[in-house]
């Protein structure tokens, strides 16, 4: 009998004891589930991210192979005063917005950048092609890349 009398004081002490274990299993379990929606956050702007750069990547291939079949129509070949405000939008492809701006200053083609080896009477037209994506939930993001394109050619000003 003096068991059951020792048993009848401690019937809330196990219930207490109880509820704070599963209030204490509750909140890692929380915690575990927050961490867990933060590494799915990440991992999916990362995976965004790599796929728009993908995509741009290959924009801009398709926007310099476009105006390099153009022959001598090509807007690469625009001197900087046939280029108003100094850049020109070119063909957009799909989100892709790119613009093309000369850099040569003036009338004179800037020397060429190293090669292995020098040819007298050769210069560069110089130019460079801007490219914009917008990616993301409501496009809140944007991505450029910016493509230096040298062409080699005689130049008529440096008596070659």
């Amino acid at each position: 009998m003096a068991y059951l009398k020792l048993a009848s004081k401690q019937q809330g002490v196990v219930l207490i004891v109880a509820l704070i274990m599963v209030v204490a299993v509750t909140g890692i379990a929380v915690t575990l589930m927050s961490s867990a929606s933060v590494d799915i956050k990440i991992t999916n702007a990362a995976f965004e991210r790599e796929e728009a750069e993908n995509i741009l990547m290959g924009n801009v291939q398709k926007v310099i192979a476009m105006e390099a079949a153009a022959d001598g129509a090509s807007k690469l070949l625009y001197t900087q005063a046939q280029l108003p405000d100094g850049a020109i939008a070119l063909t957009t492809i799909g989100d892709t917005e790119s613009e093309l701006s000369n850099l040569n200053n003036g009338a004179l083609d800037l020397p060429c950048p190293r090669d292995f080896k020098y040819t007298a009477g050769v210069s560069c037209n110089m130019v460079q092609i801007n490219s914009t994506i917008t990616y993301g939930s409501k496009s809140k993001h944007t991505l450029t890349v910016t493509t230096g394109i040298a062409q080699q050619m005689a130049s008529l000003n440096t008596g070659g």
